[in-house]
This record gives C-alpha cells, sequence and structure tokens, in this order.
C-alpha cells in the first residue's frame, strides 16, 4: 500500500530547500527529526481540506477499516468531540434536543465536549460492575433506557481501562431498533478490527467510534481515527472535517500523519497474521498466569489486566515491583494493575512478563473491597459547572461541595464525581479509597 504523506516528507527532506516557512527549527535540530517535520507546503496538502495526499492516505485507511476514516493528530479526544458535535447537529436536524446515555466511565474529554456543545447527558450506571471504571449495560437494561429517556444516541467506552468487552453487536442493535445512534470510544481497540474475526465497533453496528491508533499500533503518541459507517446519516460524513476542525490545532503535526500514513503499509502487510498468533500466545500467557493464581480480568485479548489483591498485593504495589524488574505497567490503582501487549511486545516481551509474574510469591488475600459506586447528585449542568469560577482544595475539604473541573489525570481519566455533582461523603470515601488529594470546586 501506498504511503503519500511519508514519501512526499522524505522526498522535500532529501532536497535540502532553503525553508521560509515553520517550524522555526528549519528541518535542523537537536532530535534528528527535524527535516521530517513539515508544515502546508505546495504539495504537502491540509489536514481539515484534504484533497492530495492526506485525502489519498486516509482513503487507504479507510479501505482498510471498511468504512470513512478519517485522521486525528490530537488523539481519540478531539474525535470524541467530534462525534459528539455530529451527534448534537444530527438531532437538530431531526428537530430533537441532543440527548446522550453515556455509559459512566467515559473519559474526561466526554465531559469537556458536553460543556462546550451544552449537551443534556443521562449516566448509564448497570448495577454490579464493581468498578468505576467499569461499564457494561446489557440488552435489557439498555432497552429499558431507551424506552423510558428516549436519549438521541448512545455513548459507550469499549473496550474500557480494564479491558472489559460491551456486547457492542446486540447494543447496537437495539439502538437500531429505537432510531437512536450509536457512538463508541474505541481508544483502546484499534487492532480489533484485524483480529481472525474482526471484533471492531463499526464492524458490530456502531455509527461512530474513535480509535487511538497510537495506543495499540506502531504510530506516533496523538495520532488517532474518527471512523463513520456506511450506515450512518450522510451528514457525518458531510460535516466530518468540520467537526475535526472546529476542535483541532490550525498546524497538526505532520510527523503524526506520516506515522498515521505509515500504519497503513504496516496494517495491510502480514500484520493480521502477526496479530493472531500474538493474541494466541497471549491467551496461553493468561491461561498459565490463572493456573498460577494469578486473578485476570476482562476480555480484551491484547490487555493483562490484574486483580491484584487475591494473590496478596495492592496493584500499585504490584506494579512497583514489576517497575523494579524493568517491567512498566500502563496503569495501577489499589485494585488492579494493567499491562497492554501489542505484536511489538514480541514473544521474548511476553517470557520476561511472565518470568518477572511468576517470580513474585503468592501472599495471604487482600479482603479490602473498593466503596460501591453511588452516583451523586446533579445540582448544576455540565456546561455551568465547568464554566464557573473555581478554586482547587484537599479533598477531604469537598463535602458538599460542587464539582467544578474534572481533575483526574490521565491514566485513566476517568472521573468519579462529573462537573455540576455535589460532593457527598460517599465521594470522599472514593476519593480517600484512591488516592485523591485535590478537587476542583464551584466557588459559590
Amino acid at each position: 500500500m501506498k504511503t503519500p504523506i511519508r514519501d512526499f516528507a522524505r522526498r522535500y527532506a532529501e532536497g535540502n530547500a532553503l525553508r521560509l516557512h515553520m517550524p522555526g527549527h528549519k528541518g535542523a535540530g537537536f532530535l534528528g527529526l527535524e527535516p521530517l517535520d513539515i508544515t502546508e507546503i505546495d504539495g504537502a496538502d491540509s489536514l481539515y481540506e484534504a484533497g492530495g495526499i492526506i485525502r489519498e492516505s486516509e482513503q487507504n485507511a479507510s479501505a482498510l477499516f471498511g468504512c470513512r476514516t478519517f485522521y486525528s493528530t490530537e488523539g481519540s479526544s478531539q474525535c470524541i468531540r467530534a462525534m459528539l458535535y455530529l451527534a448534537a447537529l444530527e438531532a437538530r436536524q431531526r428537530g430533537k434536543r441532543p440527548l446522550i446515555a453515556a455509559g459512566r466511565n467515559a473519559h474526561k474529554t466526554f465531559l469537556s465536549a458536553a460543556a462546550l456543545l451544552d449537551l443534556e447527558v443521562l449516566w448509564l450506571c448497570p448495577p454490579g460492575q464493581g468498578s468505576y471504571l467499569s461499564c457494561k449495560p446489557d440488552v435489557p437494561f439498555l432497552e429499558a433506557v431507551l424506552l423510558e429517556q428516549k436519549p438521541t444516541a448512545v455513548y459507550l467506552t469499549s473496550p474500557d481501562y480494564l479491558g472489559n468487552v460491551a456486547e457492542l453487536e446486540a447494543l447496537a442493535a437495539v439502538c437500531h431498533q429505537h432510531g437512536v445512534l450509536l457512538l463508541v470510544d474505541n481508544a483502546h481497540g484499534a487492532y480489533l478490527r484485524f483480529l481472525p474475526e474482526s471484533r471492531h465497533p463499526i464492524d458490530l453496528g456502531a455509527d461512530l467510534c474513535c480509535d487511538s491508533a497510537h495506543k495499540t499500533l506502531p504510530v506516533l503518541t496523538g495520532g488517532a481515527y474518527l471512523h463513520i459507517s456506511g450506515n450512518a446519516p450522510p451528514v457525518f460524513s458531510q460535516q466530518a472535517k468540520n467537526a475535526l476542525a472546529l476542535f483541532g490545532s490550525t498546524s497538526p503535526s505532520y510527523l503524526i500523519l506520516q506515522s498515521l500514513d505509515q500504519a497503513n503499509a504496516y496494517l495491510a502487510g502480514d500484520y493480521r497474521d502477526r496479530l493472531g498468533v500474538f493474541a494466541s500466545q497471549v491467551q496461553r500467557l493468561r491461561d498459565r498466569l490463572t493456573a498460577r493464581g494469578y486473578c485476570l480480568l476482562g476480555d480484551e485479548p491484547l490487555k493483562l489486566t490484574l486483580g491484584t489483591k487475591p494473590y496478596g498485593y495492592e496493584g500499585r504495589q504490584l506494579a512497583r515491583i514489576l517497575f523494579e524488574k524493568g517491567l512498566v505497567c500502563e496503569f495501577s490503582d489499589p485494585d488492579f494493575a494493567v499491562m497492554m501487549l501489542t505484536p511489538e511486545t514480541g514473544e521474548e516481551g511476553l517470557r520476561l512478563l511472565e518470568g518477572a509474574l511468576c517470580s513474585i510469591p503468592p501472599r495471604a488475600p487482600i479482603s479490602e473491597k473498593p466503596p460501591a459506586f453511588h452516583l451523586p447528585r446533579q445540582v448544576m449542568s455540565i456546561r455551568e459547572a465547568v464554566l464557573s469560577p473555581c478554586k482547587t482544595i484537599p479533598a477531604a475539604e469537598g463535602l458538599g461541595r460542587i464539582q467544578a473541573a474534572p481533575s483526574v489525570g490521565c491514566p485513566p481519566a476517568v472521573p468519579m464525581v462529573v462537573c455540576g455533582e455535589r460532593i457527598d461523603s460517599h465521594v470522599l470515601q472514593c476519593f480517600s479509597y484512591y488516592g485523591i488529594q485535590t478537587c476542583t470546586v464551584v466557588i459559590p
């Protein structure tokens, strides 16, 4: 498969032209990659008005993913905002006020988009999820919500940070039976399209989804995709570039664009075969670790999530032990240690990981459980809270205050209390359990 963006940048770098344009390093500098770092010069095309090499590259990506695919150089965050804008636009075209039924484990970018677009949000909180990071509604639960609340779109995160994958095919069918759009934050699952049997949200019926290419494919940080189903309302494809431009920089990184472009050739090669083999190797590793006594969670093929307390360790403690052995986890908290794997990890990487985990002796199980999730009371709209004067205070002093901006870091970037909700005693318990030291609250 051709790589038009990468090839153009290389030809330009090799030409040694006098660069009387941005960036200021002029093709020279300290990192070694500056010659390939260009801007929208003649022939380089323009991301949000693509009609040349970027358009050709996005068409290549579209062919690989089997849908309309557009590039983002600002991660899935830019795509999430664009998805919500498109969903709101489509609802207003039908004369409806946008109402988004969203899984409570939404990334904090969802909240900033809801604030900017002044969206009404209905939180989906199925019982018995076990962690604020998880939200897997089943068909009866979702159908009851659709019948009672009549949202214009459903927004789910799948896979979530712990590797749980929603039953998207069945959920999509229910959404479409009720004339409701399905939007999926698939930031952790770009590779799902290329498994022996695709598990990608678009193939399972989603109308819109985003993939963080950089999370699971060999793409530079910030590279992402916005995918639009062929069955989606036409306005989505018509307005996709405008939606992305609304939330994106006018100076998108050409290094990231080259990386996305090169990924097309990578995916069109032997990646499917390599991925299938590696996924089988990971499954065998999961089986061996389970036999060893580890508790593994989630059903995402390339994510290894350990529920560490049954093995006698808090998640952060086990992650520190692995760090001291030269292995760095993606995420850990009191209950879990999460590792993200790709074929680039390789068989040798899996061997090192298994050796390190098996060298950690089991201990008496830890019985302490996280606080059960409780939905705080919404007393102010998301937009009003985000745009209100605010200040940061010690979390222990937040009782009765109204949450302003989400103050959780990334990872996992999933707020326990969202903008406009009142902090109650249960929230304080969660703050204490998860080590949240400060919160940002509305100034009365």
